[in-house]
């Protein structure tokens, strides 16, 4: 089942609703508030296309069309509850509050039709799309690839839970990884995959959507290591929890079929502050890059007159989930200036130019990346891409470096407003505990406040 297809299905339900509502709710209208013969004025034609595009918008915030795949009755109709009630306050409140009315309590009944009608009309195809997928899950004709990492005892004793439950839980079992050289009990029951070395390569070739980790929550040391190297990919991580985790509340289920699991990669911010947080990027950037345009023109001219070379400079950076891109910045060195292989610049970097020098205190080398952000390689904040060269030397340091991947690198982050430009592996390594503060801490509120101080240093020159 494609996750892709199923959004457009929903999203293209949640507009043909939010259409028939206004059809239904117009009439409803004419006829008992202005009592009038029906007729569609302009008023409605308009109200016919930008009220269900208002609609889906405010569903795009609040993170329906992601996992799609993932959705359960519940969450459906609570969703689906709140978005109605915030868009019906502002729908009433902007187009129906000046209405002529006999009396006051027609503008209650007026809300309450409005509400009703859109919750009932949205929610049911809804819950009739949600239920077909459960369905489909529980039954076994439709799962996510699972992988066991672990084949002692303990692996077995959860899938065997697994396979035990009333209704299939969604894991469709591809085999296990060994992570202890004797450790084969698993291969009894699922096929052996390969050894712990070769779990990326196994992840990417068997399209694995779910990793469970069959070792106790307590035995950290081997599960920080485990998670730090799946950390990188885009599947849903769960550890086997103990008593401490029990009592302490950190196992929570989705659904009461589910196994006892601990899900240890959950969303790092609520779905409508995701959303969001990609509006912001995707307006502020093509704002800027019209507004500044000026700016632009004249940071061009100096970089071509400073030096010998294009006015831009691109590289291969590493962005979300590990996947490559091309960032582009204002030239700030002499051409050439990595002709002897990859080199760190420092503060008295003979191969930067007089011009490069302020573009780089100032960060005004970085403006161009607002186009990075505009096509999805990038965000406004999040820790600076780095190329796959010193990656390769910062994870071998500290494998946590890898988790940075899990959200889109930054035109600005903490790390870089904290610690600056690094001029070694060391202090890329001592950068990244920032960056790492920042993803386990992600808001929007963090991410003003980070866009703030960088402001700052851009007036005030003060970058390193």
């Amino acid at each position: 089942m494609n996750a892709s297809r199923q959004a457009i299905i929903y999203f293209t339900l949640d507009l043909l609703t939010a259409a028939s509502v206004w059809f239904l709710f117009y009439i409803y209208r004419i006829i008992n508030v202005e009592k009038t013969e029906v007729i569609f004025k302009e008023g409605f034609y308009q109200g016919l296309v930008l009220i269900p595009l208002f609609w889906v918008f405010l569903y795009a915030i609040q993170g329906t069309y992601r996992n799609v795949l993932r959705k359960y009755r519940l969450k459906t109709i609570k969703n689906t509850l709140f978005a109605t009630l915030m868009g019906g306050i502002v729908v009433f409140f902007s187009l129906l509050l000046n209405d002529v009315v006999y009396s006051y309590k027609q503008y209650y009944t007026l809300f309450f039709v409005l509400i009703g009608l859109h919750f009932l009309f949205t929610l049911t195809p809804r819950l009739i799309l949600t239920t077909y997928l459960v369905k489909r899950i529980h039954s076994g004709k439709f799962g996510f690839n699972t992988i066991i990492l672990g084949g002692s005892d303990k692996a077995i004793e959860i899938y065997e839970d697994i396979q035990k439950l009333k209704k299939n839980s969604g894991h469709r079992f591809i085999g296990f990884v060994n992570i202890n050289g004797s450790d084969f009990k698993l291969s009894e029951k699922l096929k052996h995959l390969g050894e712990i070395d070769k779990v990326e390569e196994i992840i990417v070739k068997q399209e694995i959507q779910e990793v469970i980790i069959a070792l106790e929550s307590s035995e950290h040391e081997r599960l920080k290591g485990l998670i730090t190297k799946l950390s990188g990919y885009d599947i849903k991580i769960s550890i086997i929890p103990d008593s401490y985790d029990i009592l302490s509340g950190q196992v929570k289920m989705d659904n009461i079929f589910g196994a006892l699991l601990i899900t240890v990669n959950a969303n790092l911010m609520p779905d409508w502050q995701y959303s969001t947080k990609r509006l912001i990027d995707i307006v502020a950037s093509f704002v800027s890059l019209l507004i500044l345009l000026p700016v632009y023109l004249t940071l061009a001219i100096l970089v071509k007159l400073s030096s010998k070379g294009p006015i831009f400079f691109t590289q291969e950076r590493i962005g979300l989930m590990g996947k490559p891109f091309k960032i582009i910045k204002f030239r700030t060195m002499y051409v050439d200036a990595e002709k002897n292989g990859p080199q760190l610049s420092s503060s008295h970097d003979s191969r930067i130019t007089p011009i490069g020098r302020f573009l780089r205190k100032t960060r005004l080398d970085e403006f161009p990346q607002f186009w990075n952000v505009l096509r999805g390689d990038m965000s406004l904040v999040g820790p600076r891409p780095e190329r796959q060269f010193y990656i390769d030397q910062i994870s071998e340091k500290d494998p946590q470096y890898l988790y940075l991947h899990k959200v889109r690198p930054g035109i600005t982050s903490w790390g870089q407003v904290k610690f600056g430009y690094a001029e070694n592996v060391e202090q890329m390594v001592e950068r990244m505990k920032y960056d790492l503060l920042y993803i386990r801490n992600m808001s929007l509120a963090l991410d003003f406040k980070i866009m703030f101080y960088t402001i700052a240093i851009i007036f005030k020159g003060e970058g390193k």
